[in-house]
């Protein structure tokens, strides 16, 4: 459901190499030297994705998907006026179902994210691990302090242009459409990102995969997108909201913590009931999100929604007010991007 946004050094100037390797050599214990480490095989591994194709040698079920991420690839440059370079024509086989794991953490009573601070990206409601092991260390040294915790698996992330991001072999799980608005959505990244900023961030480059994707699928005479996904996931995403409302204002009040305690957990089967009444109701038992469901929810389970979607329909607003022009939708949102913090969020509700 997120993506990872670490960006540790400089690499445009060729000077990222030494910098990796002395970070990843003296501390491949610590969490930037796991960082290091990972981002350093990821570069190792990396194929230019058309010798891979015009090799006899590739299962031909691969060479038709890396085609078609190509294709899409050209059209996220040439139609959606998205950065042209290198990444995502290059490819790397991870051998894994994701390339991180995402470590989400708050307080007992608390909606509040953990935040965590990097170079170039900021401060995010998140940290990052190569390896699922160390996100589940991670995580239960937080429990042991009192935190909720969420551990969750990203298939892709951005690294926000410092390096050649490659196509991942778990992007590849994704049906052909959703493939090509990944690509979409992490180029957009590349294309703006406001440090310190994730709701906008992560609004802008949803609504870039949203709507280039329609224009994708229009270009390839394909039917337009089925939008009950879509709008089952914003329906969950609003019993979550909800309840994270509920639990700020719970955890604002003078209770006792047993009490609290009481109260919160009575918060999250509300939560479970309101989920079974609309998947057996209006959604005819559409049973897609009760593996999310079914696993222990705390606070930090509720972080990740909203932080895709809340600007969306603005976004979507300004590209109409533009006429639907790339470069100057572009252009509009890096103006927004220039504002403060506050100012930025009440021009972005006007468009709401």
């Amino acid at each position: 459901m997120s993506k990872l946004k670490t960006a540790l050094v400089d690499n445009r100037g060729g000077r990222w190499v030494p910098l990796l390797l002395a970070v990843g050599l003296t501390g491949c214990s610590t969490y930037y030297g796991q960082l290091a480490v990972g981002q350093l095989e990821l570069l190792r591994l990396r194929e230019p994705i058309a010798t891979i194709i015009e090799s006899p040698r590739t299962d031909p079920q691969l060479r038709q998907r890396l085609g078609l991420a190509l294709q899409a690839r050209r059209f996220a440059s040439t139609t959606l006026a998205l950065p042209d370079n290198d990444s995502y024509r290059v490819y790397v086989d991870i051998q894994r179902p994701f390339v991180v794991w995402n470590l989400f953490a708050t307080e007992a009573f608390s909606v509040a994210p953990l935040n965590h601070c990097f170079p170039i990206a900021g401060c995010v409601a998140y940290r990052g691990y190569y390896q699922q092991g160390r996100a589940r260390g991670a995580a239960a040294m937080l429990r042991s302090e009192g935190y909720d915790t969420l551990v969750t698996g990203v298939q892709a992330y951005s690294t926000l242009g410092w390096f050649d991001d490659p196509l991942l072999s778990s992007m590849l799980r994704w049906e052909d459409e959703r493939l090509a608005g990944l690509i979409f959505h992490e180029l957009a990244h590349q294309r703006l990102y406001i440090a310190g900023d994730t709701a906008f961030n992560e609004s802008y480059a949803s609504f870039v995969e949203r709507e280039g994707l329609r224009q994708w699928r229009t270009s390839r005479g394909l039917p337009p997108v089925d939008e009950t996904a879509q709008r089952r996931y914003a329906e969950l995403s609003g019993l979550m909201l909800d309840t994270r409302e509920r639990l700020a204002e719970l955890y604002a009040s003078d209770l006792d913590e047993a009490a609290m305690r009481a109260a919160k957990r009575a918060e999250f089967m509300r939560l479970r009931q309101a989920y079974r009444q609309l998947r057996d109701g209006a959604w005819k038992g559409d049973h897609r999100f009760d593996r999310w469901m079914a696993q222990p929810l705390n606070n930090a389970s509720l972080l990740p929604f909203g932080l895709y979607d809340r600007w969306v329909p603005a976004f979507a607003a300004l590209f109409e007010q533009v006429g639907g022009e790339w470069l100057l939708f572009h252009a509009r949102v890096e103006a927004l991007g220039r504002l403060p913090a506050d100012e930025r969020a009440q021009q972005l509700e006007v468009f709401r």
